[in-house]
């Protein structure tokens, strides 16, 4: 009876017990992390400004995050009405139409997000010729001279300003910023996760089997290294038609061999070790033993290489773009902002704004690249 007693605290002891969501030695590098608080606040930063632009179309676009139109709730971000459910005869609603925008506020109202304009939509009542410097330089007679009803028109607002004023092509700067900074991080992660486990398998294989193997995969990749990337990149960008998917298949034929050396290396030195001797001696497969023994171990030079590796991916798709081989015409593209800087030298908000954009990214990334490396420094770790 006392042995089932005993039995059964210890099974409660060990329900109520809960392991750590993190090991002692990874709260040791979450510390050394913060410590370091200039790549600690960067990472907050980076991650506020990723998901803010996440939700892009609710806080820049030209059509209303919610409407009510005769008694109906309509979501227009979401779903796109046809006009004729206003009154009109297109496929597609032009929501900062006037006469659409009055019909709607007169049956009901509208909550427009805080830019009201989208990465491609046309300011047609910019006060003077493409590009238009930032709306607040402006006096406020100049800012709505192109209204129907100049100062009293209730569309001259200040959802309507361009903050940073207007592209050649009469789309507002700050929107395009937005959509743009998106773009750039999410091509970048998707490149470099992809190069990850492209790069980190083959890393594997090479350093786990040594001998012919590695011998034959390293000079495969010593001959692909040395390929001029970037000239390839541009004829092939050059003949496919452009696009997201195309030049993120094109860019990941060559990034993943970053990631081969810094794998390997660890591999090749880890595969003799005596718990790798032990697992094969009691029969482990060499597959559990590359991905759940020796891969942590070459884990943690790879997660301090990412932050870089997503900087350089970001870096050549902006100087893609600004070469004009990137994304499709019209894309939300720092690169093209920065061309057009360049193309218009009397228009200095389009390459500051570029430029800070792209510095102030690629700064944030780095310092939690530098933080990274202090977290899973070993003389900090362990000492």
């Amino acid at each position: 009876m006392s042995d089932i007693i005993a039995k059964g605290e210890v099974e409660k002891t060990r329900e109520t017990v809960q392991r750590p969501w993190l090991s002692p030695l990874n709260k040791r590098r979450w510390q050394n992390f913060k410590a370091n608080r200039r790549g600690y606040w960067s990472l907050w930063i980076f991650l506020v400004l990723f998901i803010l632009s996440l939700f892009a179309e609710f806080i820049a676009n030209d059509k209303p995050v919610i409407a009510s139109y005769n008694g109906e709730i309509l979501f227009p971000v979401l779903v796109d009405y046809p006009e004729e459910k206003f009154g009109g005869f297109l496929a597609v609603t032009d929501y900062r139409d006037p006469v659409i925008s009055e019909e709607i506020e007169a049956n009901g109202w509208i909550v427009w997000p805080p830019i009201r304009y989208s990465y491609r939509t046309v300011n047609n009542d910019i006060p003077e010729a493409a590009p238009a410097k930032p709306s607040w330089l402006y006096d406020e007679e100049t800012r709505c001279s192109r209204y129907f009803e100049g100062v009293d028109d209730a569309a001259c607002t200040v959802g309507n300003w361009n903050w940073l004023g207007t592209d050649d092509q009469a789309r507002d700067v700050l929107a395009r910023i937005i959509y743009g900074f998106r773009i750039s991080v999410l091509f970048g992660l998707i490149l470099t996760l992809a190069s990850a486990v492209i790069g980190v398998s083959a890393g594997a294989v090479q350093g786990y089997f040594g001998g012919w193997t590695d011998l034959i995969f390293q000079r495969v990749i010593e001959i692909w290294s040395s390929i001029p990337v970037l000239y390839l990149i541009l004829i092939i960008a050059a003949v496919l038609p452009p696009g997201f998917f195309i030049l993120l298949g094109i860019m990941l034929l060559f990034s993943w061999v970053a990631f081969v050396g810094v794998v390997r290396a660890e591999f090749l030195r880890a595969r003799n070790f005596e718990y790798v001797n032990a697992a094969r001696a009691l029969g482990v497969s060499n597959r559990t033993i590359m991905f759940r023994h020796l891969l942590p171990n070459a884990m943690v030079a790879t997660l301090t290489f990412l932050p870089f590796i997503l900087n350089g991916s970001i870096t050549t798709l902006t100087s893609l773009d600004f070469l004009g081989f990137g994304l499709p015409p019209g894309s939300a593209s720092l690169g093209e902002l920065l061309r057009q800087g360049q193309r218009n030298l009397n228009a200095p908000w389009l390459g500051i704004t570029g430029f800070l954009t792209l510095s102030i990214m690629l700064s944030l990334l780095i310092f939690v690249g530098e933080a990274t490396r202090d977290a899973f420094d070993p003389r900090k770790t362990f000492r």
